[in-house]
């Protein structure tokens, strides 16, 4: 059975060796969708789902997944900064129950605190108008998520490479 994962390592060891992964940035009226490369070292920004309803959102995200051909989803967990999980968390973990009932694509959720502050100063950073920015700030926020996994999984592997 497909499931959720914590641990990036455990994530990493079910997943093909070369396939992209997604990464998602759950909001209450988007979804911010980044992509990564095949071998899982640079993530991209991608787009933003405007969200209607949960069997509309996922049916968009799942059309974005297949045409990218992605293998795994990891997706952005908001924790309070103590560590703790409020109301948001919740929701997030629901949205993952369900979407794991339409697609067997694992899922492993990653720590977002802050996220979207460093996706909003590099936005800033960048001289970015506040229209573009709220264009664009979700699947930035996105890509900030997919790098963070993605630094850790390729740190696993090159770990696992030397202890081998």
């Amino acid at each position: 059975m497909t499931q959720t994962y914590e641990d990036a390592a455990e994530f990493l060891a079910i997943l093909p060796k070369h396939a992209a992964l997604a990464g998602l940035d759950l909001g209450d009226k988007t979804i911010g969708l980044a992509l990564s490369d095949p071998r899982r070292q640079v993530a991209s920004p991608a787009m933003t789902i405007r969200r209607v309803k949960f069997t509309l959102d996922a049916q968009a995200l799942l059309a974005f997944c297949t045409e990218r051909q992605i293998a795994g989803l990891v997706l952005g967990l908001p924790r309070n900064m103590d560590g703790s999980e409020g109301p948001r968390a919740q929701t997030t973990r629901a949205f993952a129950r369900n979407l794991l009932r339409l697609s067997p694509l694992p899922i492993l959720f990653w720590d977002e605190r802050l996220s979207t502050v460093a996706a909003e100063r590099a936005l800033l950073e960048a001289d970015m108008s506040r229209k573009r920015r709220d264009q664009v700030i979700d699947h930035v926020a996105a890509g900030y998520i997919l790098q963070g996994a993605l630094d850790r999984m390729g740190y696993l592997a090159r770990q696992g490479n030397a202890d081998g």
